[in-house]
């Protein structure tokens, strides 16, 4: 384990320590709970990582190849998350475990420092936040993000983030610099304003209006700032007039691009979904039974009829399909790297 994992934990009480294999991770795992009130229940598994940055696969409706995820499972416990599956690669199970068990990968940042600085990486965008949020709350304890943005802008390297939480404001200087030297796209997702559905839903996440007040400092600093209404639910968020609200409030923080996707129910989110229906709205569960009769899509008369709900807007059409911008020039560490490298595949 390397030593700075321990130092970032140098002022936190210790409950637990122990150590655990997990599939796919070469090292077994350091396993810690501490006693932050927030933290209660929840166990932290530090893990090296072998590579930071994913292919997405090619059959994917994604509009970006390359993704990285520092932490595997949310602690913001959003009963709809289509990640939720992804646990039981693991050996855990997609429900309290996604939300209890929590893998931190404490080497990515440097992982991803090599991985842009290999000559066979072409400068592809990359997207954070596709899977689990990269500033749920353990960021604020490992503070793993810092460290990707600082790679990204030195190597010039398009990328952009979509996230639940306030706390990428923490990093808003970083992103200052990634306008400054590539394209950069901070997303909000914020499905409700409606308190009733917020709680609901996504249990652990920060507040709707907080998420909208991050979009209003995020623009003041200048950064191009997107946010995905998602998803809509029909029956608990979808009620036209919340929504309008939504997006005119949106508009006044200055949102450069709006979207709206409807609840996907993929494998054993399905079984997830209607377990919430039938404890807090059974009076849903037959409308459910047909909207979702074909699969994990909604019927398409439901999509077009969300989609005319918040049609969306866009001023930033071109950034997520981006490659590293050519300046002409790169910055002494990474040129430097370059030189060693090639010299390297002489030998």
């Amino acid at each position: 384990m390397c030593e700075h994992v321990f130092v970032r934990w140098d002022n936190l009480k210790i409950e637990q320590e122990e150590g655990t294999k997990l599939p796919g991770f070469r090292d077994p795992a350091t396993v810690r709970t501490f006693d932050a009130p927030e933290a209660m229940g929840i166990r932290f598994y530090e893990v090296n990582a072998k590579s930071a940055i994913n292919e997405v696969p090619k059959q994917s409706r994604m509009p970006f190849r390359y993704t990285i995820n520092p932490y595997r499972g949310c602690t913001h416990a959003c009963v709809y998350c289509f990640a939720r599956p992804t646990h039981t690669y693991l050996g855990f199970n997609s429900r309290e475990d996604f939300e209890r068990e929590i893998v931190v990968k404490v080497n990515v940042p440097e992982l991803v420092r090599a991985e842009l600085g290999r000559p066979s990486w072409k400068g592809a965008h990359v997207a954070l936040g596709t899977n689990t949020d990269p500033y749920q709350w353990v960021e604020g304890r490992y503070k793993l993000m810092p460290g990707i943005w600082e790679a990204m802008r030195d190597y010039r390297n398009p990328c952009s983030v979509l996230t639940k939480s306030p706390l990428l404001l923490r990093d808003i200087a970083l992103f200052r610099e990634l306008v400054e030297q590539t394209e950069f796209v901070a997303n909000l997702s914020i499905p409700t304003l409606e308190e009733k559905a917020w709680r609901a839903t996504e249990p652990h996440t920060p507040h709707p209006r907080k998420r909208i007040e991050a979009v209003a400092e995020l623009r003041r600093n200048g950064i191009p700032t997107g946010v995905l209404v998602a998803p809509l639910i029909p029956g608990v968020n979808d009620d036209p007039k919340q929504v309008e609200e939504l997006l005119g409030l949106l508009g006044e923080a200055g949102a450069q691009s709006v979207s709206a996707i409807g609840l996907h129910l993929r494998g054993e989110v399905r079984d997830i979904w209607f377990d919430w229906l039938r404890q807090y709205r059974p009076d849903l569960l037959d409308h459910y039974e047909r909207l979702y009769a074909r699969g994990a899509y909604l019927r398409k008369d439901e999509r077009e009829r969300l989609r005319k709900l918040a049609p969306g807007w866009s001023w930033m059409k071109g950034l997520r399909r981006g490659t590293r911008r050519d300046t002409g020039h790169e910055p002494a560490e990474v040129t430097e790297q370059r030189r060693r490298e090639s010299q390297a595949t002489l030998f």
